[in-house]
């Protein structure tokens, strides 16, 4: 019988504590709901981040590392930072290296038997590349369409320029797989054709876009290999000129740089910390890139991020709230031709002996939000995603595998910090990346305050219960 009574009693009490739990849930949902309507009140009603990339780019413009419009836009992010009521605000040095375009770079060509006519080529120089010197180089074409072909013409590239006709893959529906696949030719084009004696390589931009616009960004050179000019091409001119050597037709191209390094310079990242209440040596990064090349203003690469991140910060603290960890924006230096910045936070995170809880990373431009890319395995992913009904209704609605941003990947390397990255909508993302055309007009303002909106949802939801679900 006192087995019998005890049990009930067993019984009646699991029922209980099942009833209080689900109760609890249910108050801190209500909470949670609350809290992040209020937020979203806040961000879509009263955001600072459109403005404040207004001032980065247009009082400031285009921020290649190293050069004076690098510290006038450190300069930007400690005042922001400050406005935005960061606790605390400090320089973090390191060097970065300094590339310089070195003027205009100009192109030209003309086909043999078609009298001296020139056809202007619309080109930048790619971002580390060598110049040409001040006559420039005039030489022979070849076509090569990708390296297996460059491998069957490798006795005839000697002495000539390399025109890649590589072409971005508009069937993938992601468009960074296309920039992936296709940026293999920016990256490492100029050193394949080197090894054979090429005197100057010419891509087509990494873009799907319709218009000329070329696109810079970085190319690595093989350290066993002579480094020679290169440079992209606007699409629309590098396929007339491709449609030309395709024929058979002999075309000799002119191109001139005045690209050159110069000594490493002094950088910095730029660190806004909001100190936690029970945690305050635990800590959760949101930041992007303040760098850029510099045929534009860098908005959406990475203008965007940055101002996303500090936004973060501002609404936050704007509502009253109370983080429990140490909530620390980063504005990372050198990450387009680098990644010195990231490296360095991390380093000295590692030296610290600091606690890293989560990083979060907005690199891929202000278009709507439609997910978080996560450096977690599908079941802790499967853990987060009963959060999904708190993003869903503001345009995120994917939580997926694939890692963070460049510049929190060295966290994860070093110190095994979880990391993420927002993911927005890409169709039109690489119609601008690296090109003049990455300017503060291309920038939605409902579009911006929604990304930082979600981060800002992402970071509380952490903050407040941790990714130990």
């Amino acid at each position: 019988m006192f087995g019998l009574i005890l049990k009930k009693h067993t019984m009646r009490l699991f029922v209980w504590l099942l009833a209080a739990l689900v109760c609890q849930n249910a108050v801190a949902q209500v909470e949670d709901s609350l809290l992040i309507k209020n937020l979203s009140d806040e961000i879509l009603l009263r955001s600072t981040a459109y403005e404040n990339l207004r001032v980065l780019c247009k009082t400031v413009g285009g921020r290649l590392a190293g050069s004076p419009n690098m510290l006038k836009a450190e300069s930007w992010g400690q005042k922001t930072l400050e406005q935005a009521g960061a606790d605390r605000v400090w320089l973090q040095e390191c060097l970065v290296p300094h590339w310089e375009r070195g003027g205009t770079d100009s192109a030209w060509y003309s086909v043999k038997g078609n009298g001296n006519q020139k056809v202007r080529l619309d080109i930048l120089a790619l971002g580390n590349s060598v110049g040409t010197g001040e006559k420039g180089i005039l030489l022979p074409a070849i076509l090569v369409q990708d390296f297996a072909d460059l491998e069957q013409k490798k006795d005839q590239v000697k002495g000539k320029i390399v025109v890649f006709n590589n072409v971005f893959n508009n069937t993938y529906l992601e468009t960074f797989l296309s920039y992936v696949d296709d940026g293999i030719y920016r990256r490492s084009g100029p050193s394949r054709a080197a090894k054979y004696g090429a005197a100057a390589v010419m891509i087509r931009s990494i873009t799907g876009s319709t218009d000329n616009n070329p696109h810079t960004g970085s190319t690595a050179y093989d350290s066993t290999q002579p480094k020679i000019p290169a440079a992209a091409m606007g699409l629309k001119d590098a396929d007339q000129l491709i449609a030309l050597l395709k024929s058979g037709k002999q075309v000799d191209i002119y191109y001139r740089s005045g690209a050159n390094f110069k000594p490493d310079a002094t950088g910095h990242n730029v660190i806004g910390e909001w100190k936690g209440t029970e945690f305050p040596d635990q800590y959760i990064t949101v930041g992007g890139h303040l760098d850029s090349w510099d045929p534009a203003e860098g908005a959406h690469d990475d203008g965007t991020g940055c101002v996303h991140s500090i936004e973060v910060l501002r609404a936050l603290k704007a509502m009253g709230y109370k983080p429990r960890h140490t909530i620390r924006v980063v504005l990372f230096a050198n990450e387009e031709n680098g990644l010195r910045g990231g490296r360095k936070y991390a380093q000295e995170a590692v030296s610290k002996n600091e606690k890293h809880v989560f990083a979060l990373e907005s690199d891929a431009g202000g278009f709507t939000p439609r997910g978080f890319s996560f450096s977690f395995s599908e079941e802790q992913l499967n853990k987060l995603r009963r959060w999904l009904p708190f993003f869903e209704p503001r345009g995120v609605h994917r939580f997926t595998t694939g890692g963070g941003g460049a510049d929190v990947s060295p966290l994860n390397a070093l110190l095994k910090t979880p990391v993420a990255e927002l993911t927005p909508d890409g169709s039109r993302y690489f119609d601008l990346h690296h090109a003049r055309n990455d300017v503060f007009e291309q920038v939605n303002k409902r579009e911006l305050d929604l990304g930082a909106l979600n981060m800002a949802i992402l970071i509380y939801l952490v903050d407040k219960y941790g990714l130990e679900q």
